[in-house]
Order: structure tokens, then sequence, then C-alpha cells
């Protein structure tokens, strides 16, 4: 089994197109749940299944636990299974929200025990700009297995938070844009502002503004204020573009912790 990088090119990808690579299509938008879908059944990249945010990467919203509550593993791994992913397999993730949808994706999968899973560089829109293939055919389930061997260690919840937030040894971070962090916008949760202690790094930096990630270098000199803490808790609104933080945390050789729930599930508390 060959080690696969976090992010890959799309000239990467297509020439493993008819290796043992399993290609997810993960894009989704915010302000219309049903776009995702309708793009990927219109085109998307050859052989490439689907997987919708609000669908199959979270469970139900409840009273707490934030707008997209982590999905339940036993229901995730039989969507994976009928996709063909097996400990063995090669994963790919793309959307077109530079890296928004497909991280989640990406970390859900580590979370689950299975690491050999990348993002796709630059999202369909560079697959489509180096002309290669598209379809609207879906592909059919296929047969196999997927054992979920959780990592729950790489992710915290409210409780948690709270106990570590006088803590010098844990830094907390806020992957939300600017305004969002201070209070001056807020478009979706009830309550405005961010986590008491909590730094504000835009998940957005992580990549250029067409999608494209940032050299691992300028990911270390992002964190370069935080890289020795003992402990990294990373949130956003709901736990979902966290995880591109959480990349980009890994890409710099940065161990990080989800707190799943986000500001959604802290500020249904308050």
């Amino acid at each position: 089994m060959q080690n696969i990088p976090d992010v890959v090119s799309v000239q990467w990808l297509y020439e493993h197109l008819d290796q043992q690579v399993i290609i997810v299509d993960c894009r989704f938008s915010l302000a219309d749940s049903h776009l995702g879908q309708q793009q990927y059944q219109k085109s998307h990249i050859i052989g490439a299944y689907y997987l919708d945010l609000n669908l199959d990467l979270s469970s139900p919203v409840e009273k707490h636990g934030g707008r997209h509550p982590l999905p339940d593993p036993t229901e995730l791994a039989k969507k994976l299974a009928a996709m063909g992913i097996t400990s063995n397999t090669l994963v790919v993730a793309y959307d077109d929200s530079r890296f928004a949808f497909a991280a989640r994706l990406w970390w859900l999968l580590r979370y689950l025990g299975h690491q050999q899973v990348a993002i796709l560089d630059g999202g369909f829109a560079a697959w489509q700009n180096a002309g290669y293939p598209v379809t609207d055919v879906i592909p059919p389930p296929q047969m196999a297995t997927f054992i979920p061997q959780l990592h729950t260690e790489s992710v915290v919840d409210m409780a948690y938070v709270k106990n570590c937030q006088d803590s010098l040894e844990v830094v907390l971070v806020d992957s939300r844009e600017g305004d969002r962090y201070r209070g001056e916008r807020e478009p979706i949760d009830k309550i405005a502002g961010h986590i008491p202690g909590a730094v504000n790094y835009p998940w957005q930096e992580v990549t250029d503004e067409l999608g494209y990630l940032r050299s691992p270098e300028e990911q270390r000199q992002r964190w370069e204020n935080i890289a020795v803490s003992p402990e990294i808790l990373v949130y956003c609104g709901s736990g979902v573009t966290a995880c591109v933080n959480l990349l980009s945390l890994k890409v710099a050789g940065i161990q990080g912790k989800l707190y799943a729930g986000s500001w959604s599930d802290w500020c249904s508390y308050l």
C-alpha cells in the first residue's frame, strides 16, 4: 500500500485513475443544500461517488451538538463500503470551496482510522481547467467492508473545552472569518462572538484565492506563534471548515484536535 500525501494535484489523480483510487465529490453549498448534489449529477470526475455534508457527513441536528454533528461511524462506514473503500483504498476527496467540505471527509476518514486519504488541490475547477474528462455517469454501488477504528483522541466536546479554557497548556483556535470571530457579523448562529480565550486563524488562509494549498513553509509560518503549544483545539461555526485548519496544521507537522460542535454548539448553552 503506497503512502498518499494529504493534498494531490489534478495531474496526480489523472495518472492514478486506473489504479485503486476511490474519488469522492464533496461539493456543497450552505446557502442551497441541494446544489452540490445537482452539480454532481450534471458533471463530475469520472468514477466519483458523492457524499452530502448534511445527509452523509453529519448526523441530524439536536438541541446541542452544533449544526453539523459528527455522523454515526457505523452508518458512514456502510456508505464508504458501498463505494468500495476498504483499509487498503486510496481516497481522494474534492469540492469547489477551497477544501471546505472535502477537508471534512479527509478528517472523518482519519478519525475512522483510514489514513490513505487526500484532497484534490484546486478542486473541481482545477480538474476542468486542465481539460481532464468529466461525466454525468454515476458509478454503481460496490461490495466492500470498511471497519472503523475510531481515533477518539482527535475530537473533543464542550465540557473538555470548558475545562481547558484557563489552561496555559492549551490553545483554542477559532477558524472563522475575522468579523465573525469579533462578533461584528453572525449570519448563521443565534449569538455572535467567540469562545473566550480563542485566537483567530481564518480557514481561508490555508489556500490561495483559486483553492490551491499554500506551501508547507507558509503553513509552518502561519502557525509559528502557537506551534510549541502542548495542545491545540480547533473549532469553527459547526466543525466543518475547522478541518481545513486541521489539514494546515498537519501539513505544518503539528497536531490539532477538533471541537466538533464548535461555536454553534457552544452558543447553544449560552
